[in-house]
């Protein structure tokens, strides 16, 4: 498909979006899902970015505005009523992630003296780290767009709050962890144990946070997330982060490329281990992945949208390649550029899994269909990954 087919695809499916989850008037009630949504944020600023129409601008900040609306704030079959930070206004107008923000599951919270039930937990609201750092990551990325720095700093008051909810020391009191789930509230765990990335995860937008209050704001900027990077780090060096699910490898080239990108451009890696560490999990990671002949499935037997995360990870794989020109301490280093090498004749796999659902066909299956907004949206993004993939940084003096 060419280039100008894609942005027509990729236009056609995030105006359905917009109409079908309330974004626009459509006589649909809002529907905000924050995973969703902050991959939705950057496709909105793509398309921004390759139109130049600034409908798609507005659309990225209408619906910024409406996530904080709607799932910084307690559920509307809740007893509890208002923002979750406990803010009045107009302060909370200043603040809105202070409390952090909701799944935006259909399901509400399972309460303290509820029994735990695995399958569904996965139906019930709440608060997911891994998904606060990718609405951090969105905020980020419209604060970038903009030159408007109040965008990162929400980002940084989430992180702040989400590092300070969801971390806890270990039975032995010895490691800080995450837990994987909190309530809505962030006043006990949902679920206790850490998942998989999720150091992994607060350490790189922690560190893309930072990047940009650097930018908008110099050395001493007011949004510095410094001792939080430092405990992330500690946690990160004890981790594995070999994986075979596609949407996690997806994550890890993703984390891979936000890193090099930010080496290459603030002149210092930020970690050679960390970096080393993603490329080689993501290398094992991938040839388990397909010695199980994962895409080959019937379309009900595959998930849409984590094959699609690792589409769109693999979409990093050549700009990293190309950027260690400009990183000679890496370019040099024949172990990263093996990995490159390897992870390159992989990448075709990306066009592959677009081909795959971008036929109606397997549209109509009921795994595309009982998730059909993730699907669209992470469609949409693996087709002009731009405003998800690549991290801008505001002109300093611009957002002064």
């Amino acid at each position: 498909m060419e280039s100008r087919t894609y942005d027509q695809a990729v236009s056609d499916i995030m105006e359905r979006f917009a109409r079908k989850t309330g974004m626009i008037s459509s006589g649909h009630k809002p529907q905000r899902y924050l995973w969703t949504d902050a991959f939705a944020v950057c496709n909105f600023l793509e398309l921004h970015c390759r139109t130049r129409q600034t409908r798609y601008l507005d659309l990225a900040l209408d619906l910024v505005n409406q996530v904080h609306e709607i799932l910084g704030k307690h559920r509307g079959d809740d007893i509890r009523t208002g923002w979750i930070s406990g803010l009045a206004e107009p302060e909370v107008r200043r603040h809105p992630t202070a409390g952090g923000l909701r799944i935006g599951k259909k399901m509400g919270e399972r309460k303290r003296d509820q029994a735990y039930d695995e399958q569904l937990e996965w139906d019930r609201d709440g608060q997911y780290y891994h998904y606060l750092t990718k609405w951090m990551h969105a905020l980020h990325q419209v604060s970038a767009r903009t030159n408007d720095p109040s965008y990162n700093r929400w980002a940084y008051e989430l992180a702040k709050k989400a590092h300070a909810a969801f971390g806890h020391q270990d039975a032995s009191g010895a490691l800080k962890r995450l837990y994987w789930k909190m309530s809505i509230d962030l006043t006990y765990p949902l679920v206790s144990s850490m998942g998989h990335h999720d150091p992994l995860d607060g350490f790189v937008t922690f560190h893309e946070i930072n990047w940009q209050s650097a930018s908008q704001f110099g050395a001493e900027t007011p949004c510095n997330l410094a001792i939080e990077i430092a405990e992330l780090s500690k946690m990160c060096k004890q981790s594995s982060w070999v994986t075979a699910d596609a949407l996690g490898l997806g994550g890890l080239l993703f984390d891979a490329y936000r890193v090099l990108q930010m080496t290459a451009k603030q002149n210092g890696l930020i970690d050679h281990n960390i970096l080393m560490a993603l490329l080689k999990s993501s290398c094992q990671g991938l040839q388990v992945f397909l010695n199980h002949n994962n895409v080959r499935s019937d379309a009900n037997a595959r998930l849409a949208f984590r094959e699609l995360g690792l589409a769109i990870g693999l979409h990093a794989v050549a700009n990293m390649s190309a950027m260690l020109e400009n990183i000679p301490t890496l370019g040099d280093d024949h172990r990263v550029q093996g990995m490159l090498q390897t992870l390159l004749t992989i990448a075709p796999l990306a066009e592959t899994i677009e081909a795959f659902w971008l036929s109606p066909k397997n549209r109509k299956c009921e795994s595309w269909l009982a998730h059909e907004n993730i699907n669209m949206v992470m469609l949409a993004t693996s087709l002009a990954p731009g405003g998800f993939l690549e991290l801008k940084q505001s002109n300093q003096s611009d957002a002064s």
